[in-house]
């Protein structure tokens, strides 16, 4: 994310905390911290508070700023989207069953929904991470590959990890990678 001190920062789906509070003990930005559920949003709240954090922990959907947004462009946006959760199966096998075919095309479209609402409160000059904790390639790189064809001011901006590896806009890791759960992550730069 790259967070500097200063920065005014969006954490877009925020819930339990942890996101948010790792980007606050790093450099002292001004955080909003944004869920569409009271109760999950009241364990941000928590999380930060006994960390002895300070954020604006706002309830609403990021799929729809005009609710929530005071029209101040954000620095950074981190959009940890809700996804299948395929890159998390090691630890919660139950996903296997609970998931079903038609429910990556409509968390697709969730998350592109996201992006594109998002994009707007971006500065120029500002830094969007778009991740997952998926492994499917449809809910990653053509999300990403279908958000950079509509958006002309959108670079992505490589930032590789010691694990997993380059795929199109982003960067996947697999399962079990390095004893590590699936993630993928896309750094897109706003010109």
């Amino acid at each position: 994310l790259g967070a500097e001190a200063g920065h005014r920062v969006l954490d877009a789906c925020a819930a339990p905390g942890g996101k948010a509070a790792h980007v606050l003990e790093r450099a002292d930005v001004r955080l909003v911290a944004l869920d569409h559920e009271p109760a999950r949003l009241a364990r941000v709240s928590e999380t930060l508070e006994r960390l002895g954090l300070v954020a604006d922990c706002q309830v609403g959907d990021a799929g729809n700023p005009a609710t929530w947004w005071d029209g101040q462009a954000f620095d950074r946006i981190l959009l940890d989207a809700p996804c299948s959760g395929t890159g998390v199966i090691r630890r919660h096998p139950d996903i296997k069953w609970l998931r079903r075919e038609a429910d990556i095309a409509v968390l697709q479209a969730g998350q592109q929904r996201l992006l594109e609402a998002l994009w707007p409160s971006l500065a120029p000059g500002g830094r969007l991470v778009y991740a997952t904790c998926s492994v499917l390639r449809a809910e990653n790189e053509a999300v990403i590959e279908a958000f950079m064809a509509r958006q002309d001011d959108a670079q992505a901006t490589p930032v590789a990890l010691p694990v997993g590896q380059s795929v199109g806009y982003g960067h996947q890791i697999l399962t079990g990678e390095a004893g590590v759960d699936g993630f993928y992550y896309a750094c897109l730069e706003k010109h």
